[in-house]
């Protein structure tokens, strides 16, 4: 398949395979309303506006994401049953397009921010080591949180709850999923981000047949699977500011660094606590 490892050789490569496979896949769970869909890419002066408009920096992956991909002209269609069995249909943005979503853009962008602080003091009960002894008052803990998610990078919104953490400095710039404090890393890089977020559009599966289920599944190119293993690979330079202690607060979030979380003698699942709060008698 030869991927191209040039940045922007490969964002012409994602172009070209997406347009043709939503050119002749009209049909099917991954591709409902995408028959025909096209890149709506910008230019270097709308990209320097947007700028100015949301007070934001875009990393230069970014920018060139933004100047040959962007957003498509046409948007996901999901359906469900509901309970009583009617099929609800609804339109989703696949990615945001930044001179056409801006209420919708604006509203994700606070999101991070509202959907952790609801962690901390609602849902999960969420109180990282660094925060040190929880205290009694929600006022206090508010504080001691905000004080802390002042430092947190910019957070960027791409496609529903994925987020570039938007900081030039640092040395691997990854993309996050992120819902309320359980954070997982979806590549620390853009190409591989793209590779993993639309891989359904990309036809870069095979089908292996499972001898004991008697059944064909898919499983990624050998090539794309190296891609993956060589970027989540643990590199004590990888790093998110203040964020990592919080990916790193549910076990879902440490493959993403290459570690791995074993709890002596249990069932390792998706998500377990790493750190219980001391909290003020």
């Amino acid at each position: 398949m030869n991927i191209p490892v040039d940045f922007t050789e490969f964002l012409y490569w994602i172009k070209e395979r997406t347009e043709k496979f939503w050119s002749v896949n009209d049909e099917g769970y991954y591709s409902k309303g995408f028959y025909g869909a096209k890149w709506q890419p910008l230019s270097e002066e709308q990209i320097n506006s947007i700028e100015l408009k949301y007070s934001v920096r875009f990393t230069s992956e970014h920018r060139e994401f933004l100047r040959i991909l962007h957003a498509i002209d046409k948007k996901e269609i999901i359906e469900y049953e509901e309970e009583e069995g009617e099929i609800i249909t609804e339109q989703h943005t696949f990615f945001y397009n930044w001179l056409e979503d801006e209420r919708e853009i604006l509203k994700v962008m606070k999101e991070p921010y509202l959907w952790m602080s609801d962690d901390v003091e609602s849902v999960n009960r969420v109180w990282l080591k660094s925060w040190g002894t929880k205290p009694k008052s929600a006022e206090k803990r508010k504080e001691i949180f905000d004080e802390w998610f002042s430092n947190v990078p910019d957070l960027l919104p791409l496609t529903g709850t994925r987020f570039i953490v938007s900081d030039e400095n640092l040395r691997f710039k990854p993309i996050l999923s992120i819902r309320g404090s359980d954070i997982v890393i979806m590549g620390w890089d853009f190409r591989t981000y793209l590779l993993n977020e639309i891989r359904s559009h990309l036809d870069i599966y095979i089908e292996v047949f499972d001898e004991e289920d008697r059944m064909f599944y898919p499983e990624l190119l050998t090539e794309v699977q190296e891609i993956f293993d060589e970027n989540f690979r643990y590199d004590d330079a990888k790093d998110i500011p203040y964020l990592k202690e919080m990916v790193l607060y549910w076990s879902s979030g440490w493959s993403g660094f290459g570690l791995s979380y074993h709890p002596e003698n249990q069932k390792v699942y998706p998500i377990v606590n790493t750190y219980i709060a001391e909290e003020e008698i």
